[in-house]
């Protein structure tokens, strides 16, 4: 029953995550290898605060979300306003991925490729749940604000939406913002239920996973990125 739960709990764990991304790919129509590097900034942001500095749980879980949210900004300033289409978007964000990981390997703070041992097992399957059901809530009303459906013109056509009077630079951009605050929770997630982090458990290989559930549960669907989610997982 312990393994199951464990199960369950990662699994739901990476819905989070999943849910994130359907948003900026599966409603805004920008395909990304390089969201890993959300969850792992929200993974260390957070980790980092209970591990060195003793920060309350819920408080370190929200400053890792924030944390990741912010550094999407750094990529997505200059992407998004370069209107790079959606492949050289992608490949923009896979080197942003993997600049982050040689960062994160070679800082003291995060004790490098040995990765982060000893952390607060803080996470649990309500918490867990409850995160879920707050990232689907904030999900859903994002969607279906004058915000969501902007994105979803801008997936179906962006030449139309933009003559339409729709700026795609700041739609793209709060998706993006959006996306990388549940990834970072995810990650926040994720750190304190494994104990133990090492920056390439956040690399290309994580970012296909979540864009593979993305992909099979179906573009511009909530429900069905995490069905596959969970399936991938389990």
């Amino acid at each position: 029953m312990d393994y199951i739960l464990s199960v369950v709990t990662l699994a739901a764990i990476n819905m989070v995550a999943v849910l994130g991304l359907a948003v900026f790919t599966g409603f805004t129509g920008l395909f990304s290898f390089g969201h890993a590097a959300f969850v792992g900034v929200g993974a260390y942001a957070s980790a980092i605060l209970t591990y060195y500095y003793y920060v309350p749980f819920f408080a370190a879980l929200a400053a890792g979300s924030v944390a990741a949210a912010l550094v999407s900004l750094v990529i997505g300033i200059p992407t998004l306003r370069a209107k790079l289409r959606s492949d050289y978007f992608a490949i923009a964000i896979l080197g942003f991925g993997e600049a982050l990981r040689v960062i994160l390997e070679n800082l003291d703070i995060t004790n490098g490729a040995r990765g982060l041992p000893g952390i607060d097992q803080f996470t649990t399957l309500p918490i867990v749940l409850a995160c879920l059901a707050f990232s689907v809530w904030i999900t859903r009303n994002f969607l279906r604000s004058r915000y969501g459906a902007a994105c979803i013109a801008i997936r179906e056509d962006p030449v139309a939406a933009e003559m339409a009077g729709i700026d795609l630079f700041r739609t793209r951009l709060l998706s993006l913002v959006l996306s990388a605050f549940l990834c970072g929770l995810s990650g926040g997630l994720l750190a304190h239920f494994l104990s133990f982090i090492q920056p390439v458990m956040f690399t290309l290989v994580q970012s296909t996973q979540l864009l593979a559930a993305v992909i099979a549960g179906g573009m511009g669907s909530v429900t069905g990125p995490l069905i596959a989610s969970f399936l991938f997982i389990v």
